[in-house]
Formats: structure tokens, C-alpha cells, sequence
């Protein structure tokens, strides 16, 4: 039992490591420091150094770049660069755009009002009756017009039917009682035992009555 205590006490010590009923003395190499886990090497290295083969050798900076702070074994790029395998590359930004803080894409992105072709900033064309969305890097039609060829044009509510927001598809909806046929509303005419579905622009069979031949009949 003493010995037992003894070998948990020394492995809790800095330095040592318990390998089955003995005590091992953990040695670290140049620019590392011991440490207590009972997992791993027993020793991590020094700040601005990275382990490679038992050894902790100095991290090689790269120009315009610094060490991460967190791990101390790693290092970025500085603001207005992009890493390319051990380099940091200057990133091109052309007129009117601005760096990001993205690690992916450009690195940059065009002003508001401008929309990237062929690697530059253009200049949006803003038909009448259209706005420049949150990103501001393109535009929607206001509401109650379509695109239609880079123009917003009116959208045509046929009668008995209002106009309906949707991102696609048709822009309006027939009014409950009438149904879509082509670009008109035409008004539904119930056959005996039906009634309108939930949408309104259709018609189903009253229980127990059920759909055949296109009259609700009872089977």
C-alpha cells in the first residue's frame, strides 16, 4: 500500500509519469516546459515554438504575417493579405471595392451599388421601379412589378384575382371561387355533392361522395 501511494504521489509530480508500478522521470526537449497531464508528451513547447519529430522548433514567420495568439504555433496573415502554402500575398482590391475579414471568397467585395464582373467593380444599372437590396450589391423589382429582361415591368391582376407576393411563379392569385386559366380567373362552377377545397381555387367531393368521371358520385 505505501509503495502504491508513494508512485501516485510521484506521478502527480511535475516531470514524472507513471508507467505500470514505476515512476518515469519525463524529460522535455530545448524550448518546452514539463507539464502535469497524464496524457501526451508530458511537455508542450515554448510560445513561438511548434513540436516536429520530439523536438520544439522555432516558427518561421513568413512576411506579413504574426503569430496566433491562442495557440503560439501557428501563424496568419496579417490585414490585406491571403495565405498561399507558406506565403502571405498581397490580395489585389480593384476600384471601388473594400477588403473583408472572409477567409474565403476575394478577400474583398464591391461597394453598394456596384456587382463584380469579370473580377472588377461595375456600376449596377438600376431599372425604374426596382431598389437596391440590404447587400447592395443587387437590385429587386418594388412590389406589383416583375424582372422582365433587366426591367421591371407592372404585373397584369386579371379580374377577380389581387396581386400576390411571391418570390416565383405567377404574381397573382384568383380570388377564392375562381381559378387560374391561362392568364385569366375564371369563375368555378360546383358540381353537385362538391364544395370549394381549402384554397378556394379548386373544389372537392362532400363525404362520402368521392370524385369519378368528373362528378362526385357515391360508389
Amino acid at each position: 500500500m505505501t509503495l502504491n501511494l508513494t508512485l501516485i504521489a510521484a506521478a502527480h509530480n511535475r516531470g514524472f509519469r507513471q508507467e505500470a508500478d514505476s515512476c518515469v522521470a519525463v524529460t522535455a526537449p530545448d524550448n518546452a516546459f514539463l507539464t502535469n497531464a497524464s496524457y501526451g508528451n508530458g511537455w508542450e513547447c515554448d510560445y513561438g515554438f511548434a513540436e516536429k519529430d520530439g523536438q520544439c522548433l522555432a516558427v518561421q514567420l513568413p512576411a506579413n504575417a504574426f503569430l496566433d495568439s491562442y495557440s503560439g504555433d501557428r501563424w496568419k496573415c496579417m490585414h490585406g493579405y491571403r495565405q498561399r502554402d507558406t506565403e502571405c500575398d498581397l490580395i489585389e482590391v480593384p476600384d471601388k471595392a473594400y477588403l473583408t475579414d472572409s477567409s474565403y471568397g476575394e478577400g474583398w467585395t464591391c461597394e453598394r451599388g456596384y456587382q463584380v464582373i469579370a473580377g472588377k467593380c461595375v456600376a449596377l444599372i438600376v431599372p425604374d421601379h426596382a431598389y437596391l437590396t440590404t447587400s447592395g450589391n443587387e437590385w429587386l423589382c418594388e412590389r406589383g412589378f416583375e424582372m422582365k429582361d433587366q426591367t421591371c415591368a407592372a404585373v397584369k391582376v386579371p379580374e377577380h384575382a389581387t396581386f400576390a407576393d411571391n418570390s416565383y411563379g405567377q404574381k397573382w392569385k384568383c380570388d377564392r371561387g375562381f381559378e387560374a386559366k391561362g392568364s385569366v380567373c375564371s369563375q368555378i362552377n360546383l358540381p353537385e355533392n362538391a364544395h370549394l377545397d381549402r384554397s378556394g381555387n379548386g373544389w372537392e367531393c362532400n363525404r362520402p361522395y368521392r370524385l369519378s368521371r368528373g362528378v362526385c358520385s357515391v360508389e
